[in-house]
């Protein structure tokens, strides 16, 4: 019989700690992860254009540097296959502190990476090798993280501690802004020359703190249980792509605006306000701040209304909602006016963030446990690479192709919504049939 993906407290002495520990171990892990990887894409939009694609327009020099940034996504689903495979076999923490040092180690690296100017083609080249050790890194992280969360929650409250781990996405975000706004107050010579390197630097000692906390958490109840009932798969992605493709791929669609809306916000749109829009680097940096916070505290608070409401409905609200302000969005951003610009991605961020909140929980509960780190890794990382990691490349050749024209990117925008939305719906009747017969299983059997 197939496990739900949450650890009863009760009756378990320490318990409770442990689900604390393993919550704030997936927050501060997945956190620095997703720092690592935004100050990538905000470095992707303000700088590597000029620094390691010098001999190309600007505009050309951006799409060039948004096609290193996709690098990292078609990683990702190699990260997900390796560490799902262990992840599935021997269990999610080795593979969560292994995940964080290979990330940790190529963003430090990207921060001492020689330019253009200093060794030619070698530059792009290094700088796409690092691009893609950062993108296995996060392609194992982040179905790990759901799982050591989710996995050793309290009963009934699984969606909420993976929710934990969604938390990292505005979290490193707001640390990735904050850097940069601090290395942004340098002038322009001194930014190019060393100024964005530092949050790159800075990566190593955040790192530090995140093995400390991580190397202190014990292993997730489900897999112990898995583990010692001999139910361990020895091919998960055999398994997975034998008993639950159809699973897979509404996974995929169902997590398309999840990866999607933080790469419109925070790497397309920052590039065509500062340039198209000409709007100040640091006034952007300081919107896209505000966003992260407001993210960051509306989160929990649309996971307990979920909990209430039920999780698919407010996922298709939340998705529904964001197909209806997004052209109010666009049109707010287009003014180039700071504070329109701000209640633009407001409205896009609080109606599609909703969503995203409970997203991995119920990613979690549509595999079974024994391929489950597997199934939900494949899922969203195949979707990283196929549609959220091409985001900010489409958009901005839309914009560009359409000659300044934002119209294409809203539609865009709008069908992304529209898919999400269509699979979040199929998905959940797929994950209530599995486990309605996983029931009639138990039950026949006892």
């Amino acid at each position: 019989m197939n496990t739900p993906p949450h650890v009863a407290a009760a009756g378990k002495p320490g318990a409770s700690r442990k689900a604390r520990r393993a919550g704030l171990a997936s927050f501060v892990g997945t956190t620095i992860e997703w720092y690592d990887f935004f100050i990538y894409g905000t470095a992707s939009a303000l700088v590597f254009g000029k620094l390691f694609f010098p001999d190309v327009s600007p505009a050309a020099g951006v799409l060039a540097s948004f096609a290193t940034f996709w690098v990292g996504f078609l990683a990702r689903p190699l990260g997900g296959i390796v560490f799902g495979h262990f992840g599935d076999r021997m269990g999610r923490k080795g593979t969560l502190v292994t995940t964080l040092v290979m990330m940790g180690a190529a963003t430090f690296l990207v921060g001492v990476l020689p330019t253009h100017a200093q060794i030619g083609i070698a530059a792009p080249i290094l700088l796409a090798l690092l691009r893609a050790v950062q993108g296995i890194a996060v392609g194992g992280e982040w179905g790990g993280a759901v799982l050591m969360a989710s996995e050793s929650a309290p009963k009934g409250r699984a969606s909420r501690f993976a929710m934990l781990v969604q938390q990292g996405s505005p979290a490193g975000a707001i640390l990735a802004t904050l850097v940069f706004l601090a290395a942004g107050t340098l002038d322009d010579a001194a930014f190019a020359s060393w100024g964005w390197r530092v949050p790159f630097l800075l990566s190593g000692a955040l790192v530090v703190v995140g093995l400390v906390i991580r190397l202190k958490v014990e292993e997730s109840g489900d897999f112990e249980r898995v583990k010692e009932s001999g139910n361990v798969v020895k091919l998960p992605l055999a398994e997975v792509l034998r008993t639950a493709w159809r699973t897979v791929l509404l996974g995929i669609g169902a997590s398309i605006m999840g990866i999607s809306a933080a790469y419109f916000t925070n790497t397309f749109v920052l590039s065509w306000t500062t340039n198209e829009l000409h709007m100040n680097r640091q006034t952007m940096l300081y919107i896209l701040l505000v966003i992260s916070v407001v993210q960051f505290l509306w989160q929990p608070v649309a996971a307990l209304i979920s909990e209430r409401v039920g999780e698919t409905r407010f996922m298709v609200c939340s998705l529904l909602a964001n197909v209806v302000v997004a052209v109010p969005m666009f049109l707010l951003i287009s003014t180039a006016r700071p504070a329109l610009v701000l209640c633009g991605i407001a409205l896009g961020i609080v109606s599609g963030s909703g969503y995203y909140a409970v997203l991995a929980g119920f990613l979690a509960r549509a595999f079974p446990s024994q391929v489950r780190y597997t199934g939900i890794s494949l899922s969203y990382q195949l979707c990283s690479t196929l549609i959220g990691g091409t985001t900010p490349l489409v958009a901005q050749a839309l914009l560009t192709s359409g000659g300044g024209s934002i119209w294409p990117v809203v539609a865009f925008y709008a069908v992304l919504l529209l898919v999400t939305t269509a699979c979040v719906a199929a998905l959940a009747r797929s994950t209530g049939r599995r486990v309605s017969q996983a029931r009639a299983v138990a039950l026949a059997s006892a």
